[in-house]
């Protein structure tokens, strides 16, 4: 092996991962003493998702676990990244803990260490108890501080037997999507709300930074971004301010808050930002150091004035959502953020693409999505080369599941589950996800071997 072969090759210590969250796998909706989230009722509201499924059974994960960690296990990743349902540990959102919830948590815990995995955990994965939200859900200041106690406890429990603990997944998701247009839980089309709502989600993620630290855990603490570019359709000056609009208001809103303490001034001057009620002391409790980044990366936005909007060209496709192929965005945006911010070590928290897979004769046949993880990748060794801290690369996701408002009718998963008798099958992309990683931790062993044998 030449010397500069090497330089294809992750770091050593990369973490290699596969993703999921509690809504989307675990079932068990109403066992244990779980009291019902958002999205068991958003789901079970006529017309919500696209197929007419929810989240009652998904994968069964609850009572599946020890089978999946098996088979997390068996792709050779080292780490898995999971989040916790916060009414199966705490029904009402506030007030009394409810150990049977905790007790699941801490046997997939026990048996995720039993297989050398290492646990990466989300607290909040858009699955707000809806006790909470009876009470105004994240429009309501209160929810901050009841999820900040919420961290802490978990912190407290878990804190020493987590690799990390993530505040929230995604809070652009559930401010736009779940406030501005309505399509994911609680429903609200409100985008004026939708700002107040974005607000308190980053304020929630100081708090519990803050209440996290206090317990002092072992663990590394941050957050979980969704996070892309966005390039203008044409050259207009319309197209090219709406795209610096778009990039403010998305990327720059909450990376401005976390890293600067402060709104980004273009976003400001949106009509929809107007009525924003931020108290004196916000920023400074929003402004906490993290020990990493997540970036949750699929594609880039597109931006165009024109009606209808024009669409990418898209060359290398689209996935099954309607979403274009873009692994150059993952380079761009990192770059961008790097040169822009002060970066703690970046993970890559999720990537993925839904295919509309078929089971022929025990087989899966998915080469758009081996194709597509193959590009990310290598767009992510390009922004290794420049220097750029980043840790590791979490597949979205483990298996299929509930996709939210597209209920099972999509399918992200490197393991292909038959919903009706819940057996999990191996993708095409999961043997070469497992051989790649395994290709990659030879290319490590062999290297110091050769150096002693001077060959390196």
């Amino acid at each position: 092996m030449h010397n500069d072969d090497i330089d294809i090759h992750f770091p050593p210590s990369f973490t290699w991962g596969v993703a999921t969250s509690a809504y989307q796998i675990e079932g068990a909706a109403a066992v244990d003493g779980r009291a019902p989230s958002i999205w068991d009722t958003f789901s079970h509201e006529p017309g919500k998702i696209i197929d007419g499924s929810n989240g009652d059974v998904a994968c069964d994960h609850y009572h599946r676990y020890a089978e999946d960690v098996e088979l997390i296990a068996s792709l050779g990743v080292g780490a898995y990244r999971f989040s916790m349902s916060w009414s199966r540990v705490q029904p009402s959102g506030s007030g009394a803990w409810n150990e049977a919830g905790f007790d699941f948590y801490s046997r997939l815990l026990d048996a995720l260490a039993a297989k050398g995995l290492a646990a990466h955990l989300t607290l909040y994965h858009w699955d707000l108890p809806q006790a909470l939200q009876d009470e105004g859900g994240w429009l309501n200041r209160a929810t901050c501080y009841h999820f900040a106690a919420y961290a802490a406890e978990v912190a407290r429990r878990f804190g020493h037997r987590v690799a990390t603990i993530a505040t929230h997944n995604e809070p652009w998701c559930t401010a736009v999507l779940g406030h501005a247009t309505g399509q994911f839980a609680p429903g609200i089309a409100d985008p004026v709300a939708a700002v107040q709502v974005s607000h308190h989600l980053l304020l929630s993620h100081g708090l519990a930074m803050q209440a996290m630290r206090s317990v002092k855990p072992s663990a590394q603490l941050g957050i979980v971004l969704n996070q892309w570019t966005a390039t203008p359709a044409t050259d207009s000056a319309q197209d090219r301010d709406l795209a610096e609009m778009e990039y403010a208001r998305s990327v720059q809103w909450y990376m401005d808050a976390i890293f600067k303490g402060r709104y980004p001034a273009l976003a400001l001057k949106h009509p929809d930002t107007q009525t924003l009620a931020i108290f004196e002391n916000d920023f400074n409790d929003i402004k906490q150091p993290i020990d990493f980044l997540g970036v949750n990366y699929y594609t880039r936005a597109f931006v165009s004035g024109e009606t209808p909007p024009r669409k990418p060209e898209a060359k290398l496709g689209l996935n099954d959502m309607g979403w274009e192929t873009y692994p150059q965005g993952l380079t761009e945006l990192l770059v961008g953020l790097h040169r822009e911010y002060r970066l703690p070590p970046v993970y890559i928290t999720e990537n993925g693409m839904a295919v509309a897979d078929r089971l022929e004769q025990g087989r899966v046949h998915d080469a758009p999505r081996i194709e597509y993880v193959r590009l990310h990748l290598d767009a992510l060794r390009a922004v290794i080369a420049q220097g750029i801290d980043v840790r590791g690369y979490f597949y979205w996701s483990l298996m299929d599941n509930f996709e939210w408002n597209s209920g099972y009718a999509k399918r992200f998963g490197l393991l292909y589950v038959d919903y009706a008798t819940q057996q999990r099958t191996f993708k095409d992309s999961a043997l070469w996800y497992r051989d790649l990683i395994a290709s990659e931790r030879a290319a490590h062993a062999e290297a110091p071997a050769m150096a002693l044998a001077g060959e390196g």
